[in-house]
Formats: C-alpha cells, sequence, structure tokens
C-alpha cells in the first residue's frame, strides 16, 4: 500500500521540510507540491492523490484559500481525504472547516508524527481532529470502545495494536516482535473483536480516545478489519 499525497503551503521552506519527513515514510508517496490554490488544482488534474495536506491560508491562488477553497475542492473532488496543516487556530475556523467534511485538522506546531498519523487515519476513511474541543465532529465512536474495555486485551495484544495505529504495518509488526505475519493479523483480529470494533477507521478512534496510540514515522492501515498490509 502507498498512498499519494500532494503538499500544498505557500512557504517553501516548510513545504521542503515536511517533503523530506514525509519521503522517509514507506506508506507515504508525495506526488507533487504546491504554492496556492491554482497549483493544487493543476496537480490534482495530472497526479494521483488520495491526501491533500494544505496550509489554511495560502494567497495569489485563482481559487481562493481557505473555506472558499476548501468547499471548492469537497465540491469538485468528493472523495479526496484533505488534511488542514496550519497555524490558524481558531474554534470557529475548525468548526466551519469540519461541517465542510474536511478530515483533519492539524496545528503546524505539533510533532510531525502527528501528521504522518492524520493521514494515515484519513487514508483509512477515519476523521482525525485531536483537539478535545472538536471531538464533537469526529463520528461516534463505538458503543464498546471504552478505556474500561483495554483491559480485555491480553499484553500481546495491546502491544500490537499500539504499533499499529500508531506507525507500522503487519509486516513490519511482525519483523519487530520476531513473530509470523499470521499471528500479528491474527492478534489484531482478536483485539478488534473484543473491543466491538469492525473497521480500521474505528480502531483509530478508539486509539485516539483512550490514549492507547503513539507515535511512528511509518503508520500503515487496511481497508477492512482483517486486512494484511505487509
Amino acid at each position: 500500500m502507498q498512498i499519494n499525497v500532494v503538499l500544498a503551503d505557500d512557504h517553501p521552506a516548510l513545504v521542503a521540510g515536511v517533503k523530506y519527513a514525509l519521503d522517509s515514510v514507506s506508506t507515504i508517496k508525495v506526488t507533487g507540491t504546491a504554492q496556492n490554490s491554482s497549483e493544487i488544482v493543476s496537480l490534482l488534474e495530472t497526479v494521483p492523490c488520495d491526501v491533500l495536506v494544505t496550509d489554511y491560508a495560502m494567497p495569489n491562488g485563482a481559487f481562493g484559500d481557505g473555506i472558499g477553497l476548501f468547499s471548492y475542492l469537497r465540491r469538485r473532488y468528493p472523495d479526496l481525504k484533505i488534511v488542514v496543516f496550519t497555524t490558524v487556530d481558531n474554534p470557529a475556523i475548525v468548526r466551519e472547516v469540519a461541517r465542510l467534511g474536511v478530515h483533519s485538522y492539524i496545528n503546524k506546531a505539533d510533532n510531525l508524527d502527528r501528521l504522518i498519523s492524520a493521514i494515515h487515519a484519513v487514508y483509512a476513511h477515519a476523521l482525525y481532529y485531536p483537539n478535545e474541543g472538536m471531538r464533537q465532529h469526529q463520528p461516534a465512536k463505538p458503543s464498546s470502545g471504552t478505556t474500561g474495555e483495554r483491559t480485555e486485551l491480553s499484553k500481546r495484544e495491546v502491544e500490537v495494536i499500539r504499533l499499529y495505529v500508531s506507525g507500522m504495518s503487519i509486516g513490519e509488526i511482525a519483523k519487530k516482535l520476531n513473530r509470523s505475519k499470521q499471528t500479528i493479523s491474527s492478534q489484531k483480529v482478536t483485539a478488534m473483536r473484543k473491543l466491538g470494533i469492525v473497521r480500521d477507521a474505528e480502531l483509530f478512534r478508539y486509539a485516539w480516545e483512550t490514549g492507547l496510540g503513539g507515535t511512528g514515522s511509518a503508520p500503515a492501515s487496511d481497508e477492512h478489519a482483517t486486512g494484511d498490509v505487509s
């Protein structure tokens, strides 16, 4: 699996730094960079893009920026996953962005590992709004996905889930823990069944809400709960 990402920001040095970090992640491929909305749309028409990582404020583009741009992108590219990566930290703006259906909103002051996690989360069809005040904009968590449920998981199951949501594929976890891919996949599925979780999007949300998720350099996720990402 490889996630195609377009990266947009009007500060070239920031773009270069973030691209360097993303290029080190085996499951992410930066297919293009842009400095304004015109360049974003041009890239979306010409290169593969699963996830757009973009700043909120980028002047000088034909399609504007901020709310206007995101509204346009949601209409024209309804399947595109959007991660807003910005210094703009206005709760009203964040609420409006969430209302438009933007999948994630990350502050540039956060560690880049959070951006990497966001890319993998939205690719797995989850919303990622790590700010506590934005939790109401995420889909409702599974009824059994509570903090107390975690005690039902074995130590090895917790270990597998933690590594999976924070930075590793099934194959990478198997290599790290010196277990077979089949064993790791089985432990992941068993843990999800105990938690009443069916899809990876729910697993990501559970991890964020309970503090089970960590940070990692190469997160990966499959579309279905029983998938085996190598």
